[in-house]
């Protein structure tokens, strides 16, 4: 059977008020959609008659050395589809190679290998399907990763998808949530290659939905644990106000290739036969960026070790519980008055014009200065001096409304809200221009500071056309 290509994309994320918080389903996070995307596509492998192949073949071709060929096979007493890496790198070769298990835990991508295991291993068990071979191919939207400074200032246009010409592990990330929306963008192109529209369609509501509850289980079980679930949800749905799900619905199944994975994951999707309802919560209405207002990225080219951050805080709260949660009350309850703020804001001007955006602007410095505060007693640098310091300066630009450091903070790119005008981005980008990052006494080198080319976006995950990546495919 000759299935049809197909090409499926899913937004970055910013967090812009919840950060640390979200974790907690007594509190909710803002979290607004980049136009940054992921882009997936599925296409089959031509093979010679009589040739039987069970191999999906995996191409990240803006990076070197980013080929995966993985081997699929179904598991007995229905556990699932096991997946086994077969190559670390390389063009698709119809025959298997020899390579030690260091070699392969060395280009090891456990986000692809355990999206493909749980995306297989959930169409398996809907009707045992015909699951032929597969080429995938990824791009990136250049904004996930810090742009060489060589291309940056380079007499040609930059090219959509940039090939950045070092292996994945020396690309610079700038924290837009590249895992959750790789997870959702695959998850979403396998599930439509593989199954027909009548089991399942991206573009309607139940689709969404079982595409939000397996990238969910996969993007978990890659990253060894359950997280808020807020980059994913905002992959799948586009900006919303996001409250989390009970963890419990993804540990109690057992692990791919035990006996009733299949069966049991199948159910987790569907939300059936008595497995826990998802309880999680996504608010779309009056979630907007106001009118004559954008949001943009500044990436300050460090980065932060997000998981070991998100450990101590929470070791803190632990230790400190009554500390922790009257900071963690009040910035909730500033969370949510910005959103308010934000609704409001078009109101305000029409009444008002000089107060168009003072009240956006207050609400961030309450938010900074409880962040602040939960940065000192948690020793846990989530608007570090360096972060203050630029974020301080971008605030005096005039047009420039307000903005925080996003998610779980530290040194990822900063967030700010600013007057949707050309005057405005370019007093900005003359202040980034001259900007040096300077060194942490954390042991954060300092580096160059660059608006990246992302805004807000309201849409989730979408199918494309194939034809926007055809230069790209092999």
């Amino acid at each position: 059977m000759v299935r049809n290509a197909v090409a499926v994309s899913a937004p970055g994320k910013v967090l812009l008020a919840g950060g640390y918080l979200v974790l907690d389903r007594e509190y909710t996070g803002l979290v607004f959609g980049l136009d940054a995307r992921i882009h997936v596509t599925v296409q089959a492998i031509p093979t010679s008659s009589g040739v039987t192949l069970n191999e999906i073949v995996v191409q990240s071709p803006q990076f070197q050395d980013a080929a995966w060929e993985y081997g699929y096979r179904l598991a007995e007493r229905d556990g699932g589809m096991s997946v086994t890496p077969l190559r670390v790198s390389g063009a698709y070769l119809p025959r298997l190679h020899s390579y030690s298990d260091a070699d392969l835990n060395l280009n090891r991508n456990i986000f692809i290998e355990t999206t493909i295991s749980y995306a297989l291993s959930y169409i398996a068990s809907l009707s045992s399907p015909m699951i032929s071979p597969a080429s995938v191919t990824i791009l990136a939207d250049n904004d996930y990763y810090s742009t060489p400074a060589s291309l940056a200032s380079g007499p040609d246009p930059v090219p959509r998808f940039h090939n950045f010409d070092v292996p994945i592990s020396k690309a610079h990330k700038t924290g837009l949530g590249s895992s959750a929306a790789l997870v959702t963008a695959l998850t979403g192109a396998l599930l439509s290659y593989y199954l027909p529209r009548e089991t399942y369609d991206t573009t309607t509501d139940l689709g969404k939905r079982q595409l939000h509850n397996l990238a969910q289980a996969a993007h978990c079980a890659a990253q060894g644990k359950v997280g808020s679930g807020f980059d994913v949800a905002s992959a799948v749905h586009g900006s919303c106000i996001y409250r989390r799900f009970s963890p419990c619905i993804l540990t109690r199944h057992v692990e791919p290739g035990k006996r009733n994975f299949g069966s049991q994951l199948r159910d987790i999707v569907n939300e059936s036969h008595g497995s826990l309802e998802w309880d999680h919560e996504i608010l779309k209405e009056g979630v907007k960026v106001p009118k004559g207002l954008r949001l943009v990225m500044c990436d300050v080219s460090c980065g932060s070790q997000t998981p070991g951050m998100v450990k101590q805080v929470l070791a803190w709260r632990k230790a400190k519980p009554a500390e922790a949660n009257e900071i963690w009350t009040e910035l909730h309850r500033n969370n949510i008055a910005l959103v308010g703020d934000l609704r409001s804001a078009a109101e305000i001007a029409e009444h008002n014009p000089a107060r168009r955006y003072a009240d956006i602007t207050k609400r961030f410095h309450s938010i900074r200065a409880l962040i602040r505060t939960m940065s000192e007693k948690s020793g846990v640098p989530i608007e570090p001096p360096e972060q203050t310091e630029l974020l301080d300066a971008c605030e005096n630009v005039p047009g420039v409304v307000g903005g925080v450091v996003p998610g779980a903070g530290g040194y990822d790119a900063v967030a700010l809200l600013i007057q949707d005008d050309e005057d405005v981005i370019a007093r900005l980008q003359r202040l980034l221009a001259g900007w040096k990052f300077r060194t942490s006494e954390n042991g954060v080198a300092g580096g160059r500071v660059s608006m990246l080319g992302v805004r807000e976006e309201m849409e989730g995950v979408r199918v494309e056309e194939m034809g926007q990546y055809r230069e790209w495919m092999t």
